[in-house]
C-alpha cells in the first residue's frame, strides 16, 4: 500500500464518522463577521491613501518653497 493509498483511506474513515450538528445561524454569524472584516479593511485602506496623498502633498509643498535641489549662492554662506 503507497502512501497515498494510506492517506485516501484515512480521509475516507473520516467522512463515513458522524457528523456533528452545526450551530444555528452560523452561516449567518460568519456572513456578518465577513462583512465586518471587508468594511475594516476598506476603511484602512482609505486611511491609508489618504495618508500617503496627505504626505505627497505635503512634501511637494515642502520641496516648492525649500528647492533642495538647488545649490546654494554665494551670498547664504
Amino acid at each position: 500500500m503507497s502512501g497515498l493509498d494510506r492517506k485516501e483511506d484515512a480521509v475516507r474513515r473520516m467522512l463515513d464518522l458522524r457528523h456533528l450538528p452545526l450551530p444555528p445561524g452560523l452561516a449567518a454569524r460568519a456572513a456578518a463577521r465577513g462583512g465586518r472584516v471587508l468594511r475594516r479593511r476598506r476603511a484602512v485602506r482609505a486611511v491609508g491613501w489618504a495618508l500617503l496623498a496627505a504626505g505627497t502633498v505635503a512634501f511637494c509643498v515642502w520641496a516648492a518653497l525649500v528647492e533642495p535641489w538647488s545649490a546654494p549662492s554665494l551670498w547664504d554662506r
